[in-house]
């Protein structure tokens, strides 16, 4: 299989392999495409939670993209956990040299379990500087609620709130809906002109380390290929969907989603 397209990651690295930038090059690979990567923290965790965050130098993260897009050239951008005023700075003057819209932006801050991830100045940060520099950005509730200063406990609240963030100068935003109380998973699609709900089937999993990164790197890995931006939303939660029906059940705590859902594997490597 040749790969389609190449997508280039900014992220942490979770050591446990269920989220972060190893989820990141997981779905990426899974949907058929090539992923080259830009380590921003390294961190030390498994599926109980976080026990230890290491910083990268902002210089470092500038030198991976940097060296690496000069001699790749990404179709598509995905940009993770950037835990710092400096490390959004840099990637922010990074950006603006690599010649491609597709940039989608997952704003972590906490981790499934319940670490903060990130600091209060980096989310000033994200929320007057980097959003505008973006073609999508998909934070959960709690990240939106963070981000618009809100709470949310219906769709209509998830409406307001994409809304607001479209005000303070995202270009379109997907809200992932998997915190609301609600039967249906609902997700939902907003820029300036249009509201677009997505429903599925909600799975009741405590397995759902990594949705959030593994989302937005399979919506970035769509459009990288060419599909446009609700076409790719919509392919990206039908695969997190798969990913989590698989319901793996590694670890003690919250574990992973199955990032090979996608993949059905020669016979002959399979026996």
């Amino acid at each position: 299989m040749y790969p389609k397209s190449k997508v280039f990651i900014i992220a942490g690295s979770d050591s446990s392999g269920g989220a972060g930038i190893q989820a990141d090059i997981k779905t990426v690979t899974a949907l058929g495409s090539y992923a080259m990567t830009a380590i921003t923290a390294v961190t030390a965790q498994n599926t109980t939670g976080v026990k230890s965050i290491v910083a990268i130098n902002p210089k470092e993260i500038i030198n991976q993209i940097k060296f690496t897009v000069e001699d790749i050239k990404p179709d598509a951008i995905k940009i993770g956990m950037l835990h710092s005023k400096q490390v959004i700075q840099a990637v922010l003057k990074s950006l603006r040299n690599i010649k491609t819209k597709n940039v989608v932006l997952d704003p972590v801050m906490v981790a499934k379990g319940g670490t903060k991830l990130i600091n209060n100045v980096a989310i000033s940060h994200i929320r007057s500087e980097l959003m505008k520099n973006t073609l999508l950005i998909t934070p959960n509730i709690p990240e939106a609620e963070i981000l618009t200063k809100t709470k949310i406990y219906t769709p209509s609240d998830m409406i307001d709130a994409g809304k607001t963030l479209i005000k303070l100068g995202a270009k379109n935003v997907l809200l992932k809906g998997g915190h609301l109380k609600s039967k249906k998973m609902i997700d939902i699609f907003l820029n300036k002109k249009i509201v677009k709900i997505f429903k599925s089937n909600k799975y009741n999993s405590k397995n759902t380390h990594g949705t959030g990164c593994t989302l937005s790197s399979a919506i970035a890995t769509h459009l990288s290929c060419g599909k446009d931006l609700i076409s790719s939303c919509e392919l990206g939660i039908k695969y997190v969907n798969g990913a989590i029906r698989s319901n793996l059940n590694f670890g003690k705590g919250n574990g992973p989603i199955n990032h090979l859902n996608s993949i059905a594997l020669n016979k002959k490597y399979n026996q």
